[in-house]
């Protein structure tokens, strides 16, 4: 079954353009592209999407503050900030308002659709330097506190540096399916459900 997409972006280029793109790809099924928060939200609320691509710079309300009001009412919803913000005040307030991934609008269109599936099947995409800025607010744990085996440590280390699951796997030498285990095997071990939470149990806020 197609991933139910949303998208929320004030550029009429942008919106208009992945919409476009993500069309072509049967992976996925635009429900519907809007230009600001506001004219989102009922319907978000009625169409209950699998993924809601989400800008931060919009008219009226910001996408971080639709995230805030939305999540509650849309639980199974996942949220992809689309952006060109990389500094840590946006980034770390869009993770605390409920955002599962966030990828820069520089992200290369192959990369998006990636990310999307990856998203989808339980994953946290994020840009690489986005990544490594969550990295950097954390300071490392005592060994022995860790439930974690040592590969578990290097799968998570990896997926921290926002390294997608097949690109883990090609540098670790496992199947991507290997890693998926990995990845199921450190949520359950950690007692969480996302990569920021998994992170942030491992290293602790810095």
């Amino acid at each position: 079954m197609a991933i139910r997409i949303c998208i929320v972006e004030d550029m009429d280029e942008v919106r208009e353009g992945l919409a476009s793109l993500l069309r072509f790809d049967d992976r996925f099924d635009i429900l519907g592209a809007f230009a600001d928060a506001e004219q989102a939200m009922g319907f978000l609320k009625s169409s209950q999407p699998d993924i809601v691509i989400m800008d931060i710079n919009l008219p009226g309300m910001s996408g971080i503050a639709c995230i805030r009001s939305i999540k509650p009412v849309c639980p199974d919803t996942q949220f992809m900030m689309f952006t060109i913000y990389d500094n840590d005040e946006k980034v770390f307030e869009a993770l605390a308002a409920g955002a599962n991934g966030y990828l820069l609008k520089k992200t290369p269109f192959t990369r998006i659709g990636e990310a999307l599936v990856e998203l989808h099947e339980g994953g946290a995409p994020m840009s690489t330097n986005i990544a490594r800025k969550v990295l950097d607010r954390m300071r490392p744990a005592e060994p022995s506190s860790s439930p974690l085996s040592s590969r578990e440590h290097e799968v998570l280390s990896l997926l921290s540096r926002g390294l997608l699951y097949k690109e883990i796997a090609h540098q670790l030498g496992i199947s991507a399916n290997t890693v998926r285990q990995h990845i199921h095997n450190i949520y359950r071990k950690l007692h969480v459900q996302n990569k920021v939470e998994a992170i942030n149990k491992t290293y602790g806020r810095g």
